[in-house]
């Protein structure tokens, strides 16, 4: 699974869209309202509090991803598509470690990713009746500023602090409030990381299919005060792995579902959202592919880019697939019918029945400010954006905390610090590229006389613009932004950057255009929405579990192959040996030369990748595979073909997680990399 994002076959998949989760293994459930109760009858276990609590503990979560404690010293799990932005930005033109791998020899030798967070879940407290005083009778902008209050105080009664981050999380798109309080860890440190070529052996071709046969592991220590974290919940290797059918639990951070979507949402993201979306991506990569071709420094420099855009190509692609299909969205409009005729048939829910009525009376308004949204959005990235952080913040930290744009929150301010000084690669002819992209789609969109293309254009065509702002700028400098940063409001009015300059006339624009969509769009979606969750709750309680929200959540299932579209029967695990036997020598099935010398070492029998019936998404990548005994058995990292439609729906006869299996990390570890102090540290761990 690549950093949120998945797709789906339609033709082939029909999905049960039942609200009482008919399937035995559906469900990312908080883990305070975690079904122990329907596991026990399913599997013959009823994960205890004590094992529930383990688990929280050692999970946790990174920049877009999931990860876990594997070792009482710090040490970190996680897979190697969710370091890649680390080790690229250790790299250089003379030693590109994403090509070649990393190891660190020694504990000393360990080095620090830049701009690079952990956050472990610590406590969950239920602030529902806080934040709806506070925005209750409000509408448009009066709500969106009293939930922006009500948030910020909430948050900054929890203690926000260099060490502590606290978010309000909205679930049941908001049904429930909870504030999640988390450990934050800011000095993690990069220990091992394979090479590119078989961490995501089989590229684009094999994503999101099974057999697999990826060796998708990065490993990351927590660092405290300058020394390895302590971290006495850890999770233990498992000494056999598993084995077909046996129950297994996934801890992890699933980014975003929209299982709870009106009917009339889902059709705007199936007629415009995704066909946009999927329009500007594919002309974007053809752009980024023409890029690479110019010679190996382009290869390098756009070679993360255009792995992510490739990814998003296929969620796009395959939600709006899932949407297509007749069978499915038919089962959304059923499901949507029963809850209404539900709500009507309550007197005292009928307040909350016009809530549906009023979302699709938001729709028409909502795809005209979407394709400004988009359009500007598109044209505001890379530098321009970086401009435009530096000279919004510089603004917002004039006002008190509460009157700020989210963003800006004095919660926030430390690490948007970190982010703007980082040393991360600037390479001014992929950004030259990257803005006059953009800037050309705005000016496509919109049309030549829009106003908002004129403030951005001008006279100049987008290559003549994007040319002379980075050819100008010194913002990719780190020294640069910092000292903007710390200059404030002073420093950027006086910049003659052309980047701040053109994003100081470009503000007062953008922010309007945000604050239309907020007032217009958000707040009243938002109130309908909580109307809804208000019904389904009464009707359905909170035996559903919510969508997800890039938070602590706990899925389960079991070791389980699937039909594959001819009808065979595809076994839940791949070996080594089948990792040996698909590569060919050539892009994406070409194996370094570290795996090649070290085949005759090998057991070739060892399971190599697992699927599992657990009910994962995007943002799961790099969440352990744990059994029963919450010891590890594997490491998510991707989902079956079957398993892209995961947003709107889930299928236990096919949906699949993929995981790369625990006895090949090992035997990896010790045979193709000579990682004995990683094997040591892992193996002493399971034995306490």
């Amino acid at each position: 699974m690549r950093r949120l994002l998945w797709f789906f076959v339609a033709a082939t998949v029909g999905f049960s869209c039942v609200p009482s989760a008919a399937w035995a293994d559906e469900g990312m459930w908080t883990f305070d309202n975690f079904p122990s109760a329907k596991v026990k009858k399913a599997y013959g276990v009823a994960p205890s509090p004590a094992f529930l609590d383990h688990l929280r503990k050692a999970a946790l979560r990174s920049l877009g991803c999931s990860a876990s404690f594997v070792s009482p010293d710090g040490l970190v799990m996680t897979n190697h598509h969710c370091v890649l932005g680390c080790v690229a930005a250790l790299s250089t033109a003379q030693k590109n470690l994403v090509e070649a791998g990393f190891y660190a020899q020694r504990r000393e030798d360990e080095q620090r990713c830049p701009n690079f967070e952990l956050n472990e879940l610590v406590g969950i407290t239920d602030v529902t009746k806080t934040i709806r005083a506070a925005t209750a009778g409000k509408s448009g902008a009066a709500a969106n500023a009293a939930l922006r209050a009500a948030t910020l105080s909430v948050q900054q009664s929890c203690g926000d602090s260099q060490s502590v981050r606290c978010q309000v999380v909205a679930l049941y798109h908001g049904g429930l409030y909870d504030l999640y309080r988390y450990k934050r860890y800011d000095d993690v440190r990069l220990a091992f990381a394979p090479e590119f070529s078989v961490a995501q052996f089989g590229g684009d071709p094999d994503n999101f299919n099974f057999p697999r046969f990826d060796f998708d592991v990065g490993i990351l220590r927590a660092y405290e005060n300058g020394s390895p974290a302590a971290s006495p919940d850890y999770l233990r290797w498992s000494e056999n792995g598993s084995k077909a059918g046996e129950l297994v639990f996934v801890p992890g951070n699933p980014g975003g579902t929209s299982r709870e979507l009106t009917v009339a949402e889902l059709a705007y993201e199936r007629d415009y959202a995704l066909p946009a979306g999927l329009a500007q991506a594919a002309e974007m990569r053809g752009v980024l592919e023409e890029f690479e071709r110019r010679g190996p420094e382009q290869l390098r420099e756009a070679n993360e880019r255009l792995f992510g855009l490739e990814n998003g190509i296929k969620v796009q692609t395959g939600r709006r697939l899932a949407l297509v299909d007749p069978q499915f969205f038919n089962a959304k409009v059923a499901e949507e019918k029963r809850l209404r005729a539900a709500v009507v048939a309550r007197p005292a829910l009928r307040e909350d029945a016009p809530a549906w009525s009023e979302i699709e009376r938001l729709q028409p308004l909502r795809l005209s400010l979407g394709r400004r949204d988009a359009a500007a959005g598109a044209a505001a990235r890379g530098l321009v954006g970086m401009a435009l952080t530096l000279v919004r913040v510089a603004d917002e930290r004039t006002k008190p905390n509460a009157q700020r744009l989210p963003e800006f929150s004095d919660a926030n301010l430390a690490r948007l610090a970190r982010t703007i000084a980082v040393r991360t690669p600037f390479y001014p002819d992929l950004e030259e590229i990257g803005l006059a992209f953009g800037f050309s789609k705005l000016r496509e969109t919109l049309g030549t006389d829009d106003p908002l293309v004129k403030a951005f254009l001008g006279t100049e065509s987008p290559d003549q613009l994007a040319q002379r702002l980075v050819a100008g700028t010194k913002l990719g400098d780190p020294a640069v932004r910092k000292a903007l940063y710390d200059g404030g409001k002073e420093a950027v009015a006086a910049s003659t950057d052309p980047m701040i300059v053109f994003a100081r006339a470009l503000d007062p624009q953008l922010r309007a255009l945000r604050k239309d969509d907020e007032d217009r769009i958000g707040a009243p979606s938002r109130a309908a929405a909580e109307q809804i969750a208000k019904a389904r709750f009464a009707v359905y309680g909170t035996k559903i579990d919510p969508d997800a929200t890039f938070t602590l959540r706990l899925s389960y299932g079991a070791v389980k192959g699937f039909a594959d579209l001819g009808g065979t029967q595809v076994p839940p695990y791949t070996t080594i040996g089948g990792l040996f036997e698909r590569a060919t020598g050539a892009p994406p099935y070409v194996l370094p030369r570290s795996w090649l010398d070290a085949k005759p070492a090998l057991n070739l029998a060892l399971p190599m990748n697992l699927s599992t019936t657990n009910d994962i998404i995007g943002g799961n990548s790099g969440s352990p595979l744990v059994n029963a005994r919450g010891e590890v058995v594997g490491l998510i990292f991707d989902g079956n073909i079957f398993s892209l439609g995961g947003d709107y729906g889930y299928d236990a006869n096919r949906n699949r997680a993929i995981a790369v299996d625990s006895r090949v990390l090992l035997d990896a570890f010790a045979k193709v990399y000579h990682a004995d102090r990683i094997v040591s540290e892992i193996t002493a761990a399971r034995s306490h």
